[in-house]
């Protein structure tokens, strides 16, 4: 379909890549992946004809269409989102020409349901809407047109959770060739057949995902070392040889012939391979130790107007610790940071930082930390204090380590890319480093090997962090707790992301990071008091599932406390949830035939609940997993809350079941 010969395109004196050849059949699923300034976006001007290359030739297939999605795109006039979305195509017929696509409008509306607009967003003009919405209309606009390739720089950025996990299926049922610049392991994990690297101005191939590419190129570098050891040995004998016979006339004949040999092995030989260090390369300078309480949140309450987030919220951080934020979107994960950060008021109740705390709010929206109309080093020269002294050399050495070097420092901050920003945004930490950091999404806009670097300087970070991430990788590679942001309520896991999973029962790593879809936020009061509230969804029938209940081993902080131990000869009542209160029920020394009849019912009953949803269960995972469930959006959405449901009602029903069991086995002892 598409083949590149000899590729070469240099800026100057600067040579991005040479001798780059590529072919591209129908069906293959590419991610072209590099450092920054590597020249992805440069290669895919080149296909697409914006730009010449210096030398070499780009050709395609006749008949061959293709589809571009840009990093940004134009901004938005007039047009709405749907007339975007079929690509400015009519959908009534008119009196002249009748040939219209009458499947057009409900793909077009199908594919926007899938990336998250709501119903009715689709008449609005798009100038209503942000970037990143707007964005999402454009790449509906190709998912519909269906061109035979799609290619995708940065397509996940402007996407939540939700709507990249449905992206990612849509593409693995799309029936063209796909070519994709991204630096989401989990997104190319999950769709490429190949790896595209962009390194030292040429062009690698890999076969299979990116975990396979990293294996493959660690293969492949190990191999080219020992090939450039065993030459540098070779070199170094035969020198040896020159440097000790050259002199001496009986052997000076063998030593010129050596020295013939040596200039050949120097010109066959290749060059050492480039450590795979990370672009950007720093350590957080180890900032002042806090006390043991970092920060507390007491009978908090926030809102929006009549959107009710917090009511009555309890939370305390203690020194050291590293702390993921998950949950549904929308749940109050990134007004949480904010709250703790200091960066909005509270209405209600009270922010108590601990002892000698100082916070770092690394925001979501780069341009909330930075000077848009001011330059790279006038943001960091701004963090200028009586105390650090900062001189312009030392912020210029700071800048260099986030690849900011000689004029990119005078760059206006309005220019920049969004992983420049990002690493601006990194950079300024270091001038003064917080023991209270709080991080939402600084994975976003940063190529691979700056989140290894990221990840390598937060390791051995002593602060206190919390932070929101759906880099499944990072949150791997940091989280010690993980806190599940809910209807208002904060239940923790005393544990990393793995030991989340399994208590939670997830069936997805990734979905598992906004698990909870059904509605628990606080009751929502109109301003009349009175009425429908704002937001509100309609109760689930008696027939449907449960409300959503906190796992088992979770602890509920709306209050803040564990709820009280039971004492000796105390049993939490079946189907108590934790958090709430437990009905006492006192433990029979001795217990009546009709005592132990009824017992012996409840365990039989609660058996069978236990193996009737644990039946559900399955059969609803087996939906999930089949393709048909996601061409019906609202079908997808509607298994998952159910499904979220369940297993918090199987982990109640199951602990319920346990101690049935063993009160009935010590009765008949």
């Amino acid at each position: 379909m598409l083949t590149l010969a000899d590729v070469s395109k240099s800026y100057g004196t600067r040579e991005l890549f040479s001798g780059v050849s590529l072919f591209i059949a129908r069906n293959d699923r590419l991610g072209l992946v590099g450092p920054n300034g590597a020249g992805k976006s440069t290669l895919f001007n080149l296909i697409l004809g914006e730009e010449r290359p210096d030398t070499g030739e780009i050709t395609w297939e006749r008949g061959a269409d293709f589809g571009y999605l840009p990093q940004e795109s134009a901004p938005a006039s007039d047009e709405t989102i749907l007339h975007i979305a079929t690509g400015g195509k009519k959908l009534e017929p008119t009196e002249d020409d009748w040939d219209i696509d009458y499947t057009l409008e409900p793909r077009a509306r199908k594919i926007l349901a899938g990336l998250g607009f709501k119903e009715g967003d689709a008449g609005k003009p798009a100038r209503t809407f942000s970037g990143g919405w707007v964005m999402r209309a454009h790449l509906a606009r190709l998912l519909v047109a269906e061109p035979a390739l799609l290619l995708l720089d940065e397509p996940t950025n402007h996407l939540d959770l939700e709507a990249l996990l449905w992206f990612q299926d849509y593409l693995t049922r799309y029936p063209g060739g796909l070519v994709v610049i991204s630096h989401d392991r989990a997104f190319l994990n999950a769709l490429c057949t190949g790896i595209l690297e962009l390194r030292a101005r040429a062009l690698h191939y890999y076969h299979g995902n990116y975990d396979a590419y990293l294996a493959e190129k660690e293969h492949r570098r190990a191999a080219l070392l020992a090939q450039y050891k065993n030459q540098q040995r070779e070199i170094a004998h035969l020198q040896s040889f020159v440097d000790r016979f050259g002199a001496k006339a009986s052997l000076a004949s063998r030593a010129k012939s050596r020295e013939k040999q040596i200039e050949r092995l120097k010109e066959d030989a290749i060059d050492e391979p480039e450590d795979d260090l990370s672009r950007i390369h720093f350590k957080f300078p180890q900032p002042p130790r806090s006390g043991l309480k970092v920060i507390e949140l007491a009978r908090v309450r926030q809102a929006y107007g009549n959107h009710v987030v917090y009511r009555d919220l309890n939370f305390t951080a203690e020194r050291g610790q590293r702390i993921v934020l998950v949950g549904p979107n929308g749940a109050g994960k990134s007004t949480l940071l904010k709250i703790l950060g200091g960066v909005i008021p509270i209405d209600a109740g009270t922010r108590e930082p601990g002892a000698n705390v100082t916070t770092g709010y690394f925001a979501q929206n780069r341009l909330d930390n930075l000077q848009a109309g001011a330059t790279v080093l006038d943001n960091v020269m701004e963090l200028r204090t009586a105390e650090n002294q900062l001189t312009e050399q030392q912020a210029r050495a700071i800048l260099g380590a986030f690849l900011f070097r000689k004029d990119d420092v005078f760059k206006k901050v309005s220019v920049l890319s969004g992983g420049e920003k990002s690493r601006l945004a990194l950079a300024r930490l270091l001038v003064k480093p917080p023991n209270l950091l709080l991080m939402d999404e600084p994975t976003t806009h940063l190529d691979i090997p700056s989140i290894d670097a990221l990840v390598a300087a937060l390791k051995t970070y002593e602060g206190t962090l919390l932070f929101i991430s759906h880099d499944v990788y990072f949150i791997r590679a940091l989280a010690q707790t993980v806190l599940h942001v809910h209807g208002g309520l904060l239940t923790p896991y005393a544990g990393n992301y793995d030991y989340y999973l399994e208590k939670s029962r997830a069936t997805n790593e990734r979905a598992a990071l906004t698990a909870g879809f059904n509605d628990a936020r606080p009751p929502q009061t109109t301003q009349s008091g009175s009425g429908i509230p704002p937001h509100s969804v309609p109760a689930q029938s008696k027939s449907g599932p449960p409300p959503h209940s906190i796992p088992g081993e979770a602890r509920n902080l709306t209050s803040g406390k564990l709820p009280p131990p039971l004492s000796s000869g105390e049993t939490a009542a079946p189907h108590s949830v934790p958090g709430e209160t437990a009905t006492r029920i006192p433990k029979s020394p001795k217990l009546t035939p009709n005592q132990l009849a009824r017992l012996r019912a409840e365990v039989a009953r609660l058996e069978k609940d236990v193996i009737d949803l644990e039946t559900r269960q399955a059969e609803l995972a087996a939906a999930l997993e089949a393709p048909e469930t996601y061409t019906d959006h609202g079908k997808a959405l509607a298994l998952n809350r159910e499904l979220t449901a369940l297993v918090d009602l199987l982990q109640v029903t199951t602990e319920a079941w346990e101690e049935s069991a063993t009160r009935l086995t010590k009765a008949m002892a």
